[in-house]
């Protein structure tokens, strides 16, 4: 049982009476209240946002795997299979700013559970239309209600950050993003064991495996975590954000470097079969690798953070583009050669160094603004409202960016249609990605690394 803080007796959180589990105290800060009490309570709630984020990772994920079960019995083109893994991460993008804010309206334990239980929808629709002579149409629209898993992660991350206090904020995000990320190659190792065991003519299998997992995670999420209204107080924080010119360049950043994690890791497996189809003339054989490069990718986004905090944000995100677009040089070779060892080297390459860059940028938001609430603390503001305005507009901007950021999935999966439509094969797709880092490139040297009396430091 909890008991209020500040008591006489052991401490604990003060948690409201009855199933809504509400804090009403809560000072992450507040070193003597953390030994106590907070870090186990911060430390329940990390462990039940991240089983529920990586589900939805893998349920926004499931048409990547499943395009693999589509064969010719279901007169679906390259192109139209790509456009089956695009709408899903574009409404996935589109719903990350409600699902931000909707952590502050509704709290973050009762929307975890709700979004959590949301995710029922496409798993069970998607095993009931998967069968060959189902409608394209269909299947369009039951992939597209997939995309509500996209937005788990957007309030499972703004609903972590408020529990934990902001020298270990690097740590608990960085876990909760990279145990929501694994949900990727998780549901493509699903599928790879499916493909393996029951075959190509069982689709069905892979969304009811995730039927009792979803249950688990919304009753975890019901018992075990709780409310924070303090949160209500982030609520205008985005219209402070879009104001704010470093936001649209981070969004841009991280566009290349989560939209490019997310939209490969939909799109890979189907490259493969087309790409190189006498290799991988069969599903089984493209699921084999497809999981390699999503793994990579979220095993190496703390070691991003890592990196970061070593280094400086802006410097390991510069390096994580240069080399992205070597990485998409070598493809875009490795394609015209016709050449699967170095195809597979520099696809796994762009992977990895998504995952770092996506881990450096992610680190570059707050420090952002720390930067500038020194500079206000500095000019006379009063310390603790810049410091609590930086942590707002942060929590704010991990929302933007990261629903802008998703878009990118979108416009990798619309850039291998068009190019495989087109030419029938990737090669437009690899020069476009190539072009794209170096642009980011650019602007990283340009916005944070150019020497300047504008230049912010520390970031």
């Amino acid at each position: 049982m909890s008991t209020v803080v500040g008591s006489e007796d052991t401490t604990a959180e003060a948690v409201d009476p009855g199933r809504v589990r509400g804090i009403t105290d809560w000072r992450p800060e507040d070193r003597e209240f953390w030994d106590r009490t907070g870090a186990r309570t911060a430390r329940r709630n990390l462990v039940f946002s991240v089983l529920s984020e990586h589900i939805g990772f893998s349920v926004w994920s499931l048409w990547s795997v499943l395009v693999l079960f589509l064969g010719p019995e279901y007169h679906i083109d390259p192109a139209g299979k790509f456009t089956l893994t695009a709408l899903p991460t574009a409404l996935g993008a589109v719903l990350r700013l409600p699902y931000t804010f909707a952590v502050a309206k509704f709290g973050g334990r009762n929307w975890t559970v709700f979004s959590a239980l949301l995710l029922l929808v496409p798993t069970v629709l998607a095993g009931i239309v998967l069968h060959p002579g189902v409608p394209y149409g269909t299947l369009l629209a039951v992939a597209c209600v997939a995309g509500v898993g996209g937005g788990n992660f957007a309030s499972s991350m703004a609903n972590i950050n408020a529990f934990y206090p902001q020298r270990l904020k690097g740590w608990a995000l960085g876990v909760n993003a990279g145990g929501g990320n694994l949900g990727v190659p998780v549901v493509q190792l699903v599928g790879l064991l499916v493909l393996a065991t029951a075959g190509a003519a069982h689709p069905r299998l892979v969304p009811l495996v995730y039927l009792p997992l979803i249950v688990l995670a919304a009753l975890g999420a019901a018992l075990r975590m709780d409310n924070l209204p303090a949160l209500r107080n982030d609520r205008r924080a985005l219209r402070e954000v879009a104001r704010e010119p470093h936001a649209w360049v981070m969004s841009l950043l991280y566009i290349g470097t989560f939209g490019s994690f997310i939209g490969f890791g939909f799109a890979f497996g189907q490259v493969l079969q087309v790409q190189f189809h006498h290799q991988f003339d069969t599903p089984v054989k493209a699921a084999y690798l497809t999981f390699l490069g999503p793994l990579l990718g979220s095993l190496v986004r703390p070691v991003g953070g890592r990196m970061a905090d070593r280094w400086g944000g802006a410097k390991v995100t510069l390096g994580a583009f240069v080399l992205m677009a070597a990485g998409a040089g070598l493809v875009l070779a490795a394609s015209r050669a016709n050449s699967l060892p170095l195809f597979l080297t520099g696809f796994l390459a762009l992977f990895v160094l998504s995952g770092i860059g996506n881990g450096s940028t992610y680190k570059m938001i707050p420090a952002i603004f720390q930067a500038k609430a020194h500079t206000s603390v500095a000019g006379g503001a009063d310390p603790e409202t810049a410091w609590t305005g930086s942590r707002r507009r942060a929590s704010a901007l991990i929302g933007l960016a990261g629903a802008i950021g998703a878009f990118g999935g979108v416009l990798v999966n619309a850039a291998f249609r068009q190019s495989f439509l087109t030419s029938k094969n990737g090669d437009a797709a690899y020069l476009a990605f190539l072009a794209a880092y170096a642009v980011c490139s650019v602007v990283t040297w340009a916005v944070y690394l150019r020497p300047s009396a504008r230049r912010l430091h520390g970031i």
